[in-house]
């Protein structure tokens, strides 16, 4: 199986390496807000000798309801981004929607992150291959929650067709299989693994209950917060290489998907136990 560096950084993932982090906020509502997770995050990870990369996004363009709260924009966005990345000097992650959005994202971002919905749109996927070739940024593609861990050969394809490097990283999430809920599949890690790239776990999002949250009314997207842990275990002891997290300072007053993010307070305890499963499966 490749490993795949990012050219801006020591931050690598693959098969037999420390576990790498892609961890932050779901959206960004505040630069104070982000700087402060990201501050948290990259101190945790550096005591736990963690490669460690921020995650946020600059809009959720997928949401329940119209009036849900989907983040300042490309723009603004980008801007906060680099400001973190410059403050914090660590790489950022952060997802792509639109076709024109991919080369400014890559220009920014050392991840750029192929949503699952989106995942077999060619043009999208294909604008996004371009881009991180152009700058030489990694793709971080999330399965879609319709697809057989196996189908992701197909994306993996399109984006070969266009960057022929050690560049793709495949992340599972969960699969739709009846009303309102996600199952995660541990035996999916190992599945894409056999495609020739590094697998991540998307513990945060696996558990989400689209269209649930009893607080609106179906309005928006429900979670269980709880199963985070468990979701990012039984992944890592699958053999994951690498864990992709959402935390907030107050995550029952998150403006995305509060249901399913951790405090940032749990980051520690959390990715201490990860590594030490980690640990076991690199032997």
């Amino acid at each position: 199986m490749s490993k795949v560096s990012l050219k801006s950084s020591d931050w690598s993932i693959g098969s037999g390496l420390p576990l790498a982090v892609i961890a932050g906020c779901n959206v960004l509502e505040s630069l104070e807000e982000s700087l402060t997770i990201g501050r948290e995050l990259k101190s945790v990870c550096a005591d736990l000798g963690l490669p460690y990369v921020f995650k946020a996004s600059f809009d959720k363009a997928n949401r329940s309801s119209i009036t849900s709260f989907r983040g300042p924009g490309l723009e603004k966005g980008l801007e906060m981004l680099a400001a973190i990345k410059a403050e914090l000097n660590v790489p950022i992650c952060t997802d792509v929607h639109e076709v024109d959005q991919a080369l400014p994202v890559a220009s920014v971002a050392d991840i750029i992150q192929v949503p699952a919905f989106l995942c077999r749109q060619t043009d999208l996927v294909t604008a996004m291959a371009d881009a991180a070739k152009e700058t030489g940024s990694v793709l971080h593609v999330k399965k879609a929650q319709f697809l057989a861990p196996w189908d992701s050969k197909n994306i993996i394809s399109k984006i070969r067709e266009t960057y022929d490097a050690d560049a793709i990283i495949m992340c599972e999430r969960g699969v739709s299989f009846g009303y309102n809920n996600l199952i995660v599949d541990p035996l999916a890690i190992p599945e894409m693994q056999k495609l020739g790239v590094p697998v991540t776990i998307d513990a945060t999002h696996a558990v989400q209950l689209p269209g649930a949250d009893p607080r609106t009314g179906g309005a928006s997207t429900g979670g269980r917060r709880e199963g985070v842990a468990i979701v990012a275990k039984s992944a890592v002891a699958a053999g994951a290489d690498g864990v992709f997290l959402e935390f907030h300072t107050d995550p029952d007053a998150a403006l995305c998907d509060a249901p399913s993010c951790l405090p940032v307070s749990a980051a520690s305890p959390l990715l201490t136990q990860l590594k030490a499963l980690r640990n076991i499966v690199n032997g």
